[in-house]
């Protein structure tokens, strides 16, 4: 399981790393101490959990996890502050927990142990859910016709309409798809996955996210020249990183 770590005090980012590495299992890959900096490094890496102060620069904690809350993928937030006053709106974004500073061992162990069950638990469902297909990998990996593709839901393979699916990201080793109602899993990466599907409708946006042109309601401009892309019908909120920013605005005449 990897994590970061944003704290703009040094002492207090040194104490949370101590701790995790002492009382957990949990890679810190990154610290920051700017929300903007934050931002731009999810537009590009993936992380399983983010241990977020909400006093930080150019960008709070609280409007941070906002942004975040709003990806298909999401990783666990555990805000660390030294306010109580924002544990409600923290719950609102669905935070996984709130700690207060200065920092109690007993509660922050206490923090990890529940994370890491939490992070075992989806792994386990993500497997379950992808099950079916490694027994059937003839089966599954082929597409099933022109303009048709294989996708698997509770050990059923759907035949569906290439153009109804939305958007597709990658989860760990596992791929999530998404139509307008539904969701299903695929036992492979995002690029297998991108390259089964119809290349001159699908636009790999992100190194985690393929996109369906033709259900794209709404290009908003983000930060740094990125966007972010609103679908037909759904509330996720699609990124194109900054490294594929330029040839989507080539694709969507910009």
């Amino acid at each position: 399981m990897k994590a970061i770590i944003v704290e703009d005090e040094i002492p207090a980012r040194e104490e949370l790393e101590y701790l995790i590495q002492t009382h957990s299992h949990i890679e810190v890959t990154n610290s920051f101490e700017d929300g903007l900096d934050v931002f731009r490094f999810l537009q590009d890496h993936e992380t399983d959990a983010i241990f977020l102060d909400i006093n930080i620069p150019s960008l709070d904690g609280m409007l941070l996890a906002q942004n975040i809350s709003k990806f298909a993928k999401k990783p666990y937030i555990i805000f660390t502050t030294a306010y109580k006053e924002h544990a409600a709106q923290a719950f609102e974004l669905e935070a996984f927990d709130y700690i207060l500073k200065p920092y109690d061992e007993k509660r922050i162990a206490a923090v990890l142990r529940k994370l890491e069950n939490a992070y075992e638990q989806r792994n386990v469902q993500v497997q379950e859910t992808a099950q079916p297909v490694q027994l059937r990998p003839a089966e599954t990996s082929t597409v099933s016709g022109p303009g048709r593709i294989n996708l698997l839901k509770n050990d059923k393979i759907i035949v569906t309409d290439a153009n109804d699916i939305y958007y597709a990201c990658a989860q760990e080793k596992v791929t999530r798809v998404f139509t307008r109602h539904e969701e299903y899993t695929m036992p492979m990466s995002i690029s297998e996955f991108h390259a089964r599907l119809p290349q001159q409708d699908f636009f790999r946006c992100h190194r985690s996210y393929t996109v369906n042109l033709s259900q794209i309601r709404e290009i908003v401009p983000w930060f740094n020249h990125t966007y972010l892309l609103r679908l037909r019908g759904l509330d996720a909120e699609i990124p194109v990183s900054r490294s594929k920013a330029k040839e989507f605005r080539q694709i969507m005449r910009l």
